[in-house]
């Protein structure tokens, strides 16, 4: 038996789902415009980070689900940019808020006694960090 989610937990999964599928598509999009010595150097990582964002978008879905809710298909608005420094800042900015709204999940989910959700959520920010990490790396360069 699921147990009941409110709508708050529900909203906020939603919101997070939306946050990957846009980061997802924005990182996607980023690695396959970008050429030269440049974004030669960070294409790889985009994808990367593209794919790792579109597997947390499918895992907080399934918990969505199981919690009885249902999961948007409609991303936060993408942002690709014209230049990588436009678009690796914009990245950063992203990161950022991912951690502030997983934090804020963190939090609702250990109030509510959801554990489950808890530790998604524990496992993607770690994540997150890291992205946000590897993307102020890139900023310093550019």
């Amino acid at each position: 038996m699921a147990p009941k989610a409110t709508k708050q937990m529900l909203d906020f999964l939603n919101q997070a789902i939306a946050r990957e599928l846009q980061v997802a598509v924005q990182y996607m999009w980023q690695h396959v415009q970008w050429s030269g010595v440049k974004g030669f150097a960070v294409k790889d990582e985009l994808k990367d980070i593209a794919v790792a964002e579109m597997k947390h978008a499918e895992k907080i879905a399934e918990r969505l689900f199981y919690l009885g809710g249902t999961p948007t298909t409609k991303p936060e608005p993408i942002f690709v940019g014209k230049t990588l420094k436009e678009m690796i800042n914009r990245d950063v900015k992203d990161e950022e808020g991912a951690i502030t709204l997983y934090n804020k999940i963190i939090t609702y989910a250990k109030q509510q006694g959801d554990e489950v959700t808890n530790r998604i959520f524990r496992e993607i920010l770690e994540d997150e960090e890291d992205h946000h990490d590897t993307f102020t790396t890139m900023a310093e360069d550019l």
